[in-house]
């Protein structure tokens, strides 16, 4: 089992409530975060992009600090831990984030990957003139796959001819190239997007109740055996972790209790407007009526993991025996000391951590 930290680069985390943490996010804090994460032993730290936020009393994710430019900064300040920037696609040519990765990969003395995202909330790209048009929705991982083919092309040979639908290049040059083969990690969740990863992807998120996430293992490890490939499922969850049960409970209730409505109906709204059936619009949509621990919208409809240090170690281990999955990554309410918590006194209590 392998642990991450999914880095709060955009205003407030991942939670949607005026009951967590509200702040602006800042390098420092990035920067202790991961500096923290590498102490207690963690694996990877990623990191998210997002060009538009959801409002509301709280400002979530109004303020956002670019992806690459913030782990390249965090690879200058860190030294094992593994580096997970995140491209929206329709941002950026695959031939400038090549080149972006390359020198991260650099930097970081070769500890770099990438996240791809595909795209479903168009107002961000449109503000921009970016969205190429609701067609996008049902051709999005078409146009991954073209965009990732390049990459690796890139990455391989430093050069590269392409004569697509989306992209065209003619001898396109990119040197130096990585250190390494670039770990691709996806959170595709419809039956195209999980096909995506499992045909060119070496990670998937798997997102949503904890009831889904063991099928959703088995589908993407049998999709990747079909396609003669090994692919890992790490699972996102977010923690909140005190010194007892209660506290931990009250804590959660206080977070539920104080949603930031106005964000929660603005990021679904746009959810709505993706077409693509069994995605992530449906899985912010079906999680109003779910319970924290199986992912409430508050929680941005990712499972919640609560408790004492103990109870939390406890689940952990039963997640780990019941679903198969190869890693976990985590978000908290307070980061810096929920990881220096986690990881003096739950990593040390977990069976499942030498299991894989």
């Amino acid at each position: 089992m392998k642990f991450g930290v999914f880095l709060p680069n955009g205003s407030n985390g991942y939670i949607l409530s005026a009951g967590s943490p509200v702040y602006t996010p800042t390098f420092e804090h990035n920067k202790a975060i991961s500096i923290e994460a590498e102490k207690q032993g963690l694996d990877f730290v990623l990191s998210m992009m997002k060009f538009r936020g959801f409002g509301g009393e709280t400002g979530f994710w109004d303020a956002c600090l670019e992806s690459f430019t913030l782990m390249a900064g965090l690879a200058g300040v860190t030294n094992k831990i593994e580096l997970f920037p995140s491209i929206a696609l329709l941002s950026q040519h695959p031939a400038v984030t090549a080149r972006m990765i390359a020198t991260i990969d650099d930097i970081s003395d070769g500890r770099c990957g990438l996240n791809i995202v595909t795209g479903w909330n168009s107002p961000e790209y449109k503000q921009m003139n970016l969205w190429p048009g609701d067609s996008h929705y049902e051709h999005r991982y078409e146009y991954a796959t073209e965009y990732l083919h390049i990459l690796k092309t890139l990455w391989k040979d430093g050069r590269c001819t392409h004569n697509g639908e989306f992209f065209q290049l003619n001898d396109c040059r990119m040197y130096p190239t990585p250190s390494r083969e670039i770990p691709i990690v996806c959170a595709g969740q419809s039956p195209t997007g999980k096909q995506f990863v499992a045909d060119s992807g070496d990670f998937q998120f798997v997102t949503g109740p904890k009831a889904k996430v063991k099928p959703g293992v088995a589908d993407i490890k049998r999709r990747a055996q079909k396609a003669g490939r090994n692919v890992g499922v790490f699972a996102l969850m977010q923690m909140v972790i005190a010194d007892t049960d209660d506290e931990a409970v009250r804590l959660t209730q206080e977070i539920v209790q104080r949603a930031d409505i106005g964000a929660i109906e603005n990021m679904v709204s746009s959810a709505t407007m993706d077409t693509n059936k069994e995605g992530t619009s449906d899985a912010l949509k079906g999680a109003l009526e779910e319970s924290v621990e199986e992912g409430n919208m508050v929680f941005m409809a990712v499972p919640v993991i609560l408790g004492s240090p103990e109870t939390i170690a406890a689940q952990i281990d039963k997640v780990a025996v019941d679903t198969g999955i190869d890693g976990i990554c985590f978000s908290w309410p307070d980061f810096v000391p929920n990881i220096k918590q986690f990881g003096e006194e739950v990593l040390p209590r977990l069976q499942c951590i030498n299991a894989t």
